[in-house]
């Protein structure tokens, strides 16, 4: 038997992508820029999908920048504010971020930008009182991810962009774990900026967008053409943003169905989960994403677990999950979000996150424990009731 409990790392495309890339490669394979007929058919199909992807968060097409995915979309929010200053100002992240943004702000560190990381709870979360408090007369740029990644837990994103928006200061959220999975409406939100990736969502890889606000000025990351009103030059991959669209038409028409039942296979999950011992729930017990679980397991002297040992186990089971976010699971350095969430750096290297989708089925989630239990077996000691208070 072969399971993917990784949809938090990549998506399979859905047949009716599939089909709607093919189909443009075979009749809208133009260049959008072009004025005869060819081009005509890519730039109408082109636009069609910024509009499919502009429903998914409720966005005007016009506010939609498509880019190569969410790391270049969380890029482009950076940089496309921070450019715009000769001197170094402030910028706020949180302790918590995806590498696609506490990097780049790590080198505007570095080129004299003042950062200050916004400190998490026990459960990965972000206080708004301590953003309300780290804010400054030169801030400049406050992003804050909206679903962990590794750790799963949901930031209260419409609080923290409202203490902005009333300090003046523009937000931007990394909302790629989020679109597809939970009700994403930019209006009610009030952010400024937005980041999306069309493959957390059955569509192909190496397209993303990034929501910009009508009327919010940024600077372009890459230069040239002048596509994406001047944001994103280059000729569009027109068949890969065609499946986005579709990908992002179809995530949106499901939603009402797919998150109450992510939530009821996620929670099945864990109710058998916590009955191992030494079985600990990272994250926010109910505050998360509907399509994750993350734990952190140990042994029966109590020490942690080495997370790519486990994920290596239950590979040779045809099981498919990650030790901690999939862009740092070839590595063995502690989990800089555990570490943040105050775990000691053996255990920060214990993470597994098993994230659920489309195909996941009950019968998965209890083959998947089933499994656990085996490889547990001679690991865990006796069962000791948790609380999750």
């Amino acid at each position: 038997m072969q399971l993917y409990f990784d949809y938090g790392a990549t998506t399979p495309c859905r047949a009716e992508v599939l089909a709607a890339m093919l189909a443009a490669y075979e009749q809208q394979w133009g260049n959008p820029a072009s004025i005869h007929a060819w081009g005509q058919r890519a730039a109408i199909a082109l636009e069609q999908a910024r509009m499919q992807v502009a429903a998914l968060i409720n966005a005007h097409a016009d506010e939609i920048i498509f880019t190569s995915g969410g790391t270049e979309a969380d890029n482009l929010a950076l940089a496309g504010i921070t450019q715009q200053y000769s001197t170094p100002q402030h910028l706020i992240i949180s302790a918590v971020e995806h590498s696609a943004i506490a990097k780049p702000a790590a080198a505007l560190a570095a080129q004299g930008w003042q950062v200050t990381y916004l400190g998490v709870n026990r459960w990965g979360q972000v206080e708004p009182a301590q953003l309300r408090q780290a804010l400054r007369d030169n801030t400049v740029l406050v992003s804050v991810i909206y679903g962990q990644s590794e750790v799963g837990t949901l930031q209260p994103i419409g609080e923290l962009a409202a203490i902005c928006q009333e300090a003046g200061v523009r937000f931007h959220t990394d909302a790629v774990q989020v679109a597809g999975r939970c009700p994403l409406d930019v209006r009610r939100l009030g952010v400024d900026l937005l980041s999306l990736s069309s493959h957390k969502i059955y569509g192909p890889q190496g397209a993303g967008a990034l929501y910009v606000r009508s009327g919010l000025a940024l600077e372009p990351l890459l230069r040239g053409g002048g596509q994406e009103l001047g944001l994103r030059s280059g000729t569009p991959a027109v068949p890969t943003l065609v499946g986005f669209g579709v990908a992002a038409e179809r995530a949106a028409a499901e939603l009402e169905t797919e998150h109450p039942r992510l939530i009821q296979l996620r929670d099945r999950l864990w109710q058998q989960l916590q009955m191992h011992p030494q079985v600990e729930l990272t994250g926010h017990p109910w505050q998360r994403l509907p399509h994750h679980v993350s734990v952190i397991l140990r042994d029966r002297h109590g020490q942690p677990l080495n997370g790519k040992t486990f994920v290596r186990q239950l590979n040779l089971a045809g099981i498919a999950v990650s030790a901690g976010s999939a862009c740092h699971s070839g590595q063995t350095q502690p989990s800089s979000t555990l570490l943040a969430m105050g775990y000691d750096p053996d255990t920060a290297k214990a993470g597994i996150r098993i994230t659920l989708g489309h195909q996941t089925t009950a019968e998965d989630i209890d083959w998947l424990v089933m499994v656990l239990r085996q490889y547990l077996a001679d690991a865990i000691a006796p069962a000791v009731p948790m609380s999750l208070s």
